[in-house]
């Protein structure tokens, strides 16, 4: 078992970067083998967690990891390099209900996890278990900047819009490829940065969507630069992201908000909100 753990430990390790050459400065090496460590905890995680989900649904699900091509990176080192516009890979969760497997067409939830920099765990076991009592598939993107994947996945996070793409592109890849989806039955769902996500799809793309229920959603990105630490503003502000603070420009952090795009609005849906 010790010996089984090391050798996934060792492929983890060379698999999110630390056996790429370290930096000369000290500081710089110090960071980097943060880094590296904090990316090794998650990737261990993640791979606990996949095994979890089999014991926490298997007995009414059939579960599957899946993977399908999204939009290109946002930010890439060398754009003019081979394969720099290849689509970036998302992987996602896929439920099917046992019980119904031998129904012909069965609706399907597009179910968003939540957090920034979050993941889709077994922390929304729960949720799923009750979505496939009632009949529903599910499919669960790990949209770029999901935490289990290696450093430079997580820092794919485009803050409000290429992740948008990462969750329709997985919505589209299910309709197309599991057989048992109803494509006229699909719903969306997701809390805080999930509820964003799903509010901007429902606005950007209501012929994609039936119904919609957004939990505590991240509404307005300009409002919520104004109560939130410097630290997290120059987070959107990077050169890697959106490149300048929202007083610098509104119109962009107006695009990425779902307040102003509620006029877009055709989808039935439900808001819960504190």
């Amino acid at each position: 078992m010790r010996q089984c753990y090391f050798i996934l430990l060792l492929s983890l390790i060379f698999k999110i970067g630390i056996a790429q050459a370290p930096p000369t400065d000290l500081a710089d090496r110090l960071k980097a083998l943060e880094d590296n460590l904090r990316f090794t905890d998650q990737a261990l995680t993640k791979n606990i967690d996949d095994l979890l989900w089999y014991q926490k649904l298997g007995d009414i699900a059939i579960i599957d990891k899946v993977r399908y091509a999204s939009k290109p990176p946002h930010v890439v080192k060398n754009p003019t390099g081979q394969g720099a516009n290849n689509p970036l890979v998302i992987p996602a969760y896929t439920f099917v209900p046992k019980k119904f497997s031998s129904s012909k067409k069965l609706p399907l939830v597009v179910l968003i996890h939540g957090g920034i920099h979050g993941d889709f765990n077994t922390s929304n076991a729960h949720i799923v278990r009750e979505l496939i009592d009632q009949g529903y598939i599910v499919i669960a993107p790990e949209y770029r900047g999901s935490t289990g994947y290696g450093s430079a996945f997580y820092r794919q996070i485009d803050y409000g819009d290429y992740e948008n793409d990462d969750v329709l592109a997985g919505k589209r890849w299910a309709v197309e490829n599991m057989p048992q989806v109803d494509a006229e039955r699909v719903g969306i769902m997701g809390w805080s940065h999930g509820g964003m996500i799903t509010l901007m799809n429902i606005f950007d793309h209501p012929e994609d969507y039936r119904v919609a229920y957004a939990g505590v959603p991240v509404s307005d990105l300009i409002a919520r630069m104004g109560y939130k630490t410097q630290s997290y503003r120059n987070e959107f502000a990077a050169t890697t992201h959106l490149g300048k603070d929202a007083s610098e420009n509104v119109a962009e952090y107006r695009r990425r908000s779902p307040m102003w795009n509620a006029h877009k609005l055709k989808t039935p849906l439900l808001v819960h909100t504190k």
